[in-house]
């Protein structure tokens, strides 16, 4: 429980001293890149101090510089933390969308092309996914846990569809990625983390043109996913 109180008391802190500095700076240069990497910075520093650390398999099976949508099994909250800031490249998120409407961060969100999920519209549902296609067109990245929760048990939970209609419509390669162990580092319900290492899997690229339709694609990203967590052990 100690490391857990630290990583929140540092994200806590560093949350409020990185804002006084980077929203000024975004809000006078109109820059989301700095504002990004600072974000990404803390979220991985906080894991860090609490004792996690990463080791990272793949990252040369993909250009980094084309946009992918990363795909990855989600099993606790450490998951982005330790994900999201070793993509080497800015990526964009699916956001809950009533944070669009708090001042100054939804602006901030929005010129970051984050993209606001609506659980409960289904035709604004329907526009998210249109509005992460036209992002991935534009050459931004997306992360995203096709899951949509974490699971309990470790398992690989079936896939919500969204994402793979995003990469229909867009025609941008999927990477799969598997994390391993975090389950065990921060276990899901509890507030606690363990010192060790979680590991960051980037599996080959996938592409949505080489496949004959969404049903075969999910089956090759969730196969993907699966030999990584049968093949690779947890450090």
């Amino acid at each position: 429980m100690i490391r857990a109180v630290i990583m929140l008391v540092f994200y806590a802190v560093a949350a409020v001293l990185g804002s006084l500095v980077m929203f000024p700076h975004f809000w006078i240069t109109g820059n989301v890149e700095p504002l990004f990497r600072a974000g990404t910075w803390i979220a991985l520093a906080g894991a860090k101090v609490a004792g996690v650390r990463v080791k990272l398999v793949g990252l040369d099976r993909f250009d980094h510089n084309k946009a992918y949508i990363f795909m990855s099994n989600h099993v606790s909250n450490l998951d982005p933390p330790v994900v999201i800031p070793n993509i080497p490249q800015r990526v964009s998120v699916l956001v809950k969308d009533s944070l669009f409407n708090i001042p100054i961060l939804g602006y901030a969100m929005t010129k970051a092309d984050l993209i606001p999920v609506h659980r409960q519209n289904r035709d604004a549902a329907i526009q998210s996914i249109h509005d992460g296609a036209e992002v991935l067109r534009r050459g931004l990245s997306i992360m995203v846990f096709p899951e949509g929760t974490r699971s309990r048990t470790g398992e690989l939970l079936p896939f919500k569809k969204g994402p793979f209609y995003m990469a229909e419509e867009s025609g941008v390669p999927i990477v799969p990625i598997t994390v391993l162990n975090t389950a065990w580092l921060m276990p899901k319900g509890k507030l606690m983390v363990r010192k060790g290492t979680a590991t960051v899997v980037f599996h080959d690229p996938i592409d949505p043109c080489q496949v004959t339709d969404r049903h075969e694609l999910m089956d090759a990203v969730r196969s993907s996913i699966l030999r990584g967590m049968e093949s690779i052990p947890g450090e």
